[in-house]
Formats: structure tokens, C-alpha cells, sequence
């Protein structure tokens, strides 16, 4: 069992240092790779964040801590042999159980939303230190994982590609086959009733539905999504680490925010890919950041600071086009 040697990676190493030579472009091919898989990877979480936040109205603070809850996971039974995919798999049941937690705190003993999240995200803190056996990372540099064997992979078969280019295929793969389902589990009963609950509760009562369970599911799913997007982060940054998680649902919110700007629309389909669109264009502004943010005296220690400023403006314009609108349609003449 083996993930890249080191005679491998080198290798791999060396080849993109000679296709950089070669050629001009390829260095921002590579940039561009790694802002799509980035924007992929967390774009999961995005939409996890999409289903409480959005769908439920539900304040869920509990994806700090099932983020790296899932890279915990994840690291933990590939050290001790299990198959990626059941790996994979544990990741996600473990973030649905973090969020039935979340969901029973609110629901069983009256805890408002946003405490009880941030209640489970702390708790959850040491939850991953038990599970590494309290240690704070884990590498999984010298452990094959579906990733590595991917950037095996592309880098013997395309040799004048980035070595990344077989994780960015599979990631796009996913994300579309994942989207498809996702949309159209929008669109059936239980779906349409949780986007219900989240405009109007009352209705949903009225008709006959235990809220409860409806939000329960929902809040399950966004934590086991945000779960399985820091499984698939420890895979592709190559080790699991239990502070992996700051700041990922600020992050989160910003790329909703930037995907609502893009594309409005009421179709499941369009919101799904708005979200999606939204996450890849953050991690492009943060990239820029990083890379031409000297010419303005900022480093990567202003990035947090950078996402709280995006998120404030997107508020502001937010705020802004709902007032025009609404003068709007306070000059528009009576019929």
C-alpha cells in the first residue's frame, strides 16, 4: 500500500517544472485547477449550508465542527485499513449524526438554534481530538488514498497535464451526478415540505407534518455534507487536522451571498448551481488575494478579515437593491 512515493512525486514534480518551462500558460492552468477543485470540494459544504441556512431558516454554527469532523474520520480508518469508500461513507454518517444532535438540542430540550450549533461545534472539538487519539493532525502523505492514486494516475497516462487534472475530473463528475440528485430531491415530497418549512413553518403544521422530523433530516444532511467536503479537503491537502474547520461557515455564507448575486432565480436547478458558482468564485478572490495582495500591503493573515468585508458589502448592496425595489414599486401607478 503506498500513496505517491517519493520517487513518484519528484517525478511528478519535475515533469510540471518542465511543462512550466515549455509552456507560458502553464502555471495559471494549474492555478485555475486548483481554484476549481478547491471551489468543488467546498462548494459540498456550501450546500449543506444552502439546506439549513436557506432552505430551513435553521442558524446552524455545528459545519465549524463537522467539517473536520469528516477529515477526522476519514484519516483515522485509512490508517487502520479501511477502504476509501466505506471511509468516505463514515465520514458523512458521522457529520448526519453531529447535526441530529444539533437538531435534538433544539428540538427536545428548547435550546435556540444558533446556541445549541455553537454548543455542538465546541463540543465537537474534542470529539475529533478522541477520535485521532488526541493528536491534532494526521498525515496522509504515505497513505493511498482515492486522490493520490488519481494524481498516480494522470500523471503516467498525461504527462504534459498537471498531476491534479484526474482529481478535478472525478470532483466535476460528482458534483454534476450529486447536483442531479439533489435537484431532484427538491422536487419531491419531502423536499418541497422542508423548503416549505423554512418560509412558513405554520402552514407545514397545518397540514399535518411533524416539523421536527422535517427539520431534523435537514439539518442531518447539511452537516453530513459539510462532513464529507472536509473528508474530500483532507484527501486532496493531505492531512486531517482538527482546526481545519475556522471559519469555514463565514466562507460558506460568502460564497452563498456571491452565488445570490450572479444568477436569481426560484428553479432548484439554478440555486444549486448558483451556490456551486458562488463557492469556485470565492476561492478565486481569495487566490487573487494571496497572490496580488502585496501590491496592498495585505497577506494571507487578512484573508478572514477580506471575508468578513465581502459579506458586509454583499449585506449592504443586498439591503440597497431591496429598498430600490421597493420605492419602485411605490411610484409604480395604481390600475
Amino acid at each position: 500500500m503506498r500513496r505517491l512515493s517519493h520517487k513518484n512525486f519528484c517525478g511528478a514534480l519535475h515533469r510540471s517544472r518542465e511543462n512550466a518551462k515549455k509552456f507560458p500558460g502553464f502555471k495559471e492552468i494549474i492555478l485555475i485547477e486548483t481554484i476549481l477543485i478547491e471551489g468543488i470540494i467546498y462548494g459540498i459544504m456550501v450546500l449543506g449550508l444552502f439546506i439549513s441556512y436557506r432552505t430551513l431558516n435553521f442558524c446552524d454554527m455545528t459545519v465549524d465542527g463537522a467539517f473536520p469532523l469528516g477529515g477526522c474520520v476519514l484519516a483515522v480508518c485509512l490508517v487502520n485499513g479501511i477502504p476509501p469508500f466505506f471511509a468516505v461513507v463514515l465520514a458523512f454518517l458521522a457529520g448526519c449524526l453531529a447535526g441530529f444532535f444539533t437538531s435534538l438540542l433544539y428540538t427536545k430540550l428548547r435550546i435556540p438554534d444558533l446556541l445549541a450549533g455553537i454548543l455542538m461545534m465546541t463540543m465537537l472539538y474534542s470529539v475529533n481530538l478522541r477520535i485521532m487519539g488526541n493528536r491534532a493532525n494526521i498525515s496522509l502523505l504515505r497513505i493511498p488514498t482515492p486522490f493520490s492514486k488519481l494524481m498516480d494516475f494522470s500523471s503516467r497516462v498525461f504527462p504534459s497535464l498537471p498531476s491534479e487534472t484526474g482529481i478535478l475530473i472525478f470532483l466535476l463528475a460528482f458534483i454534476l451526478i450529486f447536483k442531479a440528485l439533489l435537484d431532484i430531491f427538491f422536487h419531491t415530497d419531502l423536499g418541497l415540505t422542508m423548503g416549505a418549512l423554512g418560509s412558513n413553518e405554520q402552514m407545514v403544521i397545518s397540514q399535518g407534518v411533524n416539523q421536527k422530523i422535517v427539520r431534523g433530516i435537514g439539518v442531518c444532511v447539511g452537516d453530513g455534507l459539510a462532513s464529507l467536503s472536509g473528508a474530500f479537503a483532507a484527501m486532496y491537502n493531505g492531512f486531517a487536522d482538527v482546526g481545519s474547520g475556522t471559519g469555514v461557515i463565514v466562507s460558506g455564507l460568502a460564497s452563498l451571498m456571491i452565488g445570490e448575486f450572479i444568477i436569481r432565480s426560484n428553479k432548484i436547478t439554478w440555486i444549486t448551481l448558483r451556490v456551486l458558482l458562488g463557492s469556485v468564485i470565492y476561492r478565486g478572490l481569495m487566490f487573487l488575494a494571496r497572490r496580488y495582495g502585496h501590491f496592498i500591503n495585505l497577506t494571507p493573515n487578512d484573508l478572514k478579515l477580506i471575508t468578513g468585508l465581502l459579506i458586509i458589502v454583499c449585506l449592504i448592496v443586498a439591503n440597497l437593491k431591496g429598498k430600490a425595489n421597493f420605492m419602485k414599486h411605490l411610484k409604480r401607478p395604481l390600475k
